[in-house]
């Protein structure tokens, strides 16, 4: 292997740990920390692309104007959500489940009701760089950088600030927090609101990368599962750790997965080959097994492995 095919090889295991950060970040929140299961999940992480694509087309603004809109809109989404619809659920888990899964079909609808169930895309202007003989988008360069910054932001968010103090007390015991005067629903409703405005917050950064489309969250809602319950009990570092983890064997896989059929000897000259590699199907059928067996190995995941250690 080259330096550049190496440097390659390092920059997708890079990209494949941004993305499953991104996407499990407000998962952590609302699922990590509150123990919510939101099926509407996949569509907050929609609904931030789609505020980008309407921004842009519609109102006008910048591409990055847009991105910092989106989170706001699905904040606040998640605000009417949790006041709405969680709340009176709050002790029923299988009871907000169902409920959730509703108001995620009512998003789709209502997504392709407006623009259409057609794929679209979101147009940004950045180019690449050269890695020797391959080129390489900068945007994603951006997107680990974001991703670094609202990891650290989320961290000093819970560990520093009286928000986060409170929230924290808020969702460890309910009780004892009303008790010291803490306004317990109001912590619960913006909490959930910052975990749907971090997802919104992703599907911003990933809709000029994919294809923006109504079902689109379906397609990341189970790695962003994965990616919070192998990391364990420990919300933030867990999920680093997991996506870590988890984002190497993915890009590995991904970049070596290479197969070969044979056609027969109907060719000159006789037998043909047909190469298929580096699929990233591959490397999500990899990452799903991986998981299963770390979930094995360590029922409490990553961090609770960890934390026992300690």
């Amino acid at each position: 292997m080259g330096l550049d095919t190496a440097a390659m090889l390092g920059l997708e295991i890079l990209n494949s740990i941004t993305i499953l950060v991104l996407l499990a970040l407000g998962l952590a929140v609302i699922f990590g920390m509150m123990r919510i299961v939101n099926l509407a999940q996949c569509e907050f992480f929609t609904l931030g692309a789609f505020t980008v694509l309407a921004a842009t087309r519609w109102a006008g603004l910048p591409l990055w104007a847009a991105m910092c809109l989106a989170p706001v809109v699905v904040g606040g989404v998640g605000i009417v959500l949790e006041r709405l619809v969680i709340r009176p659920l709050y002790g029923r888990p299988l009871d907000v489940m169902l409920a959730t899964w509703g108001v995620s079909l009512l998003l789709v609808g209502v997504i392709t009701v407006i623009f259409g169930a057609v794929t679209q895309g979101v147009p940004f202007a950045l180019g690449s760089f050269r890695v020797g003989q391959y080129q390489y988008p900068q945007y994603r360069i951006v997107m680990t950088t974001v991703a670094a910054a609202m990891m650290a932001g989320l961290y000093a968010l819970f560990r520093y600030t009286a928000f986060g103090r409170r929230a924290r007390a808020t969702i460890a015991n309910p009780e004892m927090a009303a008790a010291m005067g803490i306004n317990t629903p109001r912590m619960f409703m913006l909490t959930f609101g910052l975990g749907a405005g971090l997802a919104g917050a992703t599907g911003a950064i990933l809709a000029p990368i994919v294809g923006v489309v109504p079902t689109m969250g379906a397609l990341y809602i189970a790695r962003a599962f994965i990616t919070v319950v192998v990391g364990g009990p420990v919300v933030l570092l867990g999920t680093l750790s997991s996506a870590s983890v988890l984002g190497f064997i993915e890009a590995l896989i991904s970049r070596f997965s290479l197969f070969t059929i044979q056609t027969g000897g109907h060719c000159t000259p006789p037998p043909c080959q047909i190469s298929i590699g580096g699929s990233a199907f591959f490397g999500q059928i990899a990452l799903l097994i991986f998981a299963i067996v770390l979930l094995r190995l360590l029922p409490r995941g990553i961090s609770g492995f960890r934390r026992a250690g300690q």
